[in-house]
């Protein structure tokens, strides 16, 4: 306890050094008021985009509030004003048609280019990308100070972080700053809970499990699986003396021998080979464009339009190299502790992975969770996991597959049938699993 105490103080002054000048901000709405988008200059030059939608189905009170979801993106240097909203959870899809399990029906949903330089977010000076995790979840605390000024829904809303891949990573460090940042009265807003989708929390442990996973499903042979295991032991040993960096190329090197010996297995679904798209793979509606060029076809036309305040000379990006680059020296640094102090400061904290996932998978996820100093830690591993049998009304002969298993505020959820991405491969399962959390914790 006396370490978060020590880190709190650290947090509260960097962020008042951080807010030495008042952030300024530009935003605009549709007509019926249900969207709300906008800039805040978090720090000097450096422009972050957020995007709000206000749930139709919106129904409030003071004994059961209705709930806030904000959703970030992986990568890092992923579009959540892209990616996750057109391509998982928004109300429209790529093709800008209503999606029938939008999350907006059980939330109110906040998308953010994060961090800067990513998607709609810029950078007036490239001296202002971050370099450190820390740096990037500054600019969302001062973002979220803001938009308790602008949405005036936030204040009272449950604020769910729900992140996916890289996104899993800044939700848990976002999570804490948030606890910080509202005891040293910088924020008020409550926080109803993390979620972690096939999220990059323990590199180490996900590397392990390459060799074993590969393996098993056919993808590699023994004897590739024994050099998969000897650089992923390299991987594990430099971040141990804390040589990020190198454990960063010696991963990558990982992923280019693997490549090499599947035939180029697709690290986000083991079904499916490098060059097989998973949003594609999902039955989006056929046309001439694949489903990359669309929703950058759109996000730079039709979407730029509409909002009217994006730079003119802004061209969106489904990813941003630079901002990758950028976290270099934090790319390989673990967030196991900060998910631990969630979980001892009585937050709720819901992990899920997809089933197909290598580059993020179920067998890394667990190993990373026995590592928790949590005090349920023993009883949640003592428990059986619970069958869900989802039946989507469309098509109920066809039935949609999970497990579950929780424990005090820590639920894991294993989504069968998914890969990275799992809002994409399984939308229903995704749609009840966040119904089931956000309305059973709001």
């Amino acid at each position: 306890m006396a370490t978060h105490a020590i880190a709190a103080a650290i947090f509260v002054l960097c962020f008042l050094v951080h807010l030495g000048a008042a952030s300024s901000t530009s935003s605009a709405a549709s007509s019926d008021a249900t969207e709300r988008w906008g800039y805040v200059k978090t720090r000097p030059n450096a422009n972050v985009f957020w995007w709000f939608y206000k749930s139709p189905q919106r129904v409030s009170s003071a004994v059961k509030p209705w709930p806030t979801v904000l959703w970030l993106q992986g990568g890092p240097g992923g579009s959540s004003v892209g990616r996750g909203n057109f391509q998982e959870i928004g109300p429209l899809d790529v093709n800008l048609e209503p999606r029938n399990l939008t999350w907006l029906q059980n939330a109110d949903l906040i998308f953010v280019d994060h961090p800067v330089g990513t998607g709609y977010s810029y950078v007036d000076d490239p001296i202002a990308l971050v370099t450190t995790d820390s740096q990037a979840v500054e600019d969302i605390i001062e973002l979220l100070r803001v938009l308790t000024k602008e949405l005036p829904t936030l204040q009272q809303s449950p604020l769910f972080l729900v992140g996916e891949s890289y996104g899993g990573k800044f939700a848990a460090m976002i999570g804490v700053a948030v606890l910080r940042a509202n005891k040293a009265g910088i924020l008020k807003v409550t926080l109803g809970g993390v979620v972690l989708g096939d999220s990059w929390v323990s590199a180490d442990d996900h590397a392990l499990s390459y060799g074993q996973l590969l393996h098993s499903v056919s993808r590699l042979d023994e004897n590739a699986v024994a050099h998969t295991d000897r650089l992923a032991g390299i991987v594990k040993e430099q971040m141990l003396v804390g040589q990020f960096a190198a454990a960063r190329k010696t991963w990558t090197d990982l992923l280019d021998y693997i490549d090499s010996r599947t035939d180029s297995v697709n690290m986000q679904n083991f079904l499916l080979d490098s060059g097989m798209n998973p949003v594609l793979a999902q039955g989006l509606e056929e046309s001439s464009d694949s489903a990359p060029n669309k929703i950058v076809s759109i996000m730079n036309g039709i979407i730029k339009d509409k909002l009217k305040i994006i730079p003119k000379d802004l061209i969106w990006q489904e990813g941003s190299i630079d901002v990758y680059n950028a976290l270099a020296n934090s790319f390989m640094k673990p967030t196991i502790n900060e998910i631990d102090e969630l979980l001892s400061s009585g937050i709720n904290v819901t992990v899920y992975n997809g089933q197909l996932d290598v580059i993020c998978s179920s067998i890394g996820t667990e190993a990373w969770i026995k590592k928790l100093k949590w005090g349920g830690l023993k009883k949640f591993l003592t428990l059986p996991r619970q069958p869900l049998y989802y039946c989507d009304s469309s098509d109920c002969t066809k039935p949609i597959k999970a497990y579950v298993r929780s424990y005090q505020n820590l639920k894991f959820y294993w989504v069968l049938q998914a890969g990275h991405m799992v809002p994409v491969d399984q939308p229903y399962v995704a749609f009840k699993m966040i119904s089931s959390v956000i309305m059973h914790e709001s």
